[in-house]
């Protein structure tokens, strides 16, 4: 039969997850899930993300609790700790990095869709506008999209700030909508 109280404190909250007792389980969902949530959230960006990690942190929270020592911290701060580095490896993760790239070209993709809307595509010499752009904005965009180089390796490769090759890869997909429209 299990201890649990309503008005459990953390010590007690923490001998409970200890010993593997399911409704200290739920009470430190009941009571930190909004919290985790939170922070999770800030980092990724992504609800339905957030809701999977959430989940994840606490898998971690629960293999490991063993781990806690209240005299390196709070236990708050432990599972925050937790959340956070959870999150951080997700968005450092390759699945998280290709998927931005994914939107990237879906993004191209969309793009080309509504091209072929609202041109002939027997007309249409992508190259020809592309070549419209200024220098500068259409070598990135050459470089992204007919290279397929992406903007880090760009900024790398050819020792320009990151921030600047952004800046023009956006100015130059701007000024190609314009065409398009």
């Amino acid at each position: 039969m299990s201890t649990y109280k309503r008005d459990t404190n953390e010590q007690d909250l923490i001998k409970l997850l200890q010993q593997g007792d399911n409704l200290g389980y739920e009470k430190l969902y009941d009571d930190y899930a909004p919290m985790l949530f939170g922070i999770i959230s800030k980092i990724v960006g992504n609800g339905e993300d957030a809701e999977n990690l959430l989940q994840d942190c606490f898998v971690k929270i629960w293999k490991h609790i063993e781990q806690y020592d209240a005299s390196k911290g709070r236990f708050a701060t432990w599972l925050i700790n937790i959340a956070r580095n959870t999150a951080i490896d997700f968005i450092r993760s390759k699945a998280f990095i290709q998927r931005g790239k994914n939107q990237t070209m879906d993004n191209l993709v969309s793009l080309g869709q509504n091209l072929s809307t609202t041109l002939h595509t027997d007309t249409l010499d992508l190259r020809q506008l592309v070549n419209k752009l200024t220098p500068q904005c259409r070598e990135v965009i050459e470089w992204m999209y007919f290279d397929g180089f992406t903007q880090q390796e760009i900024a790398e490769n050819f020792n320009i700030p990151l921030g600047t090759v952004k800046t023009r890869a956006r100015m130059g997909l701007l000024a190609l909508k314009e065409y398009f429209e």
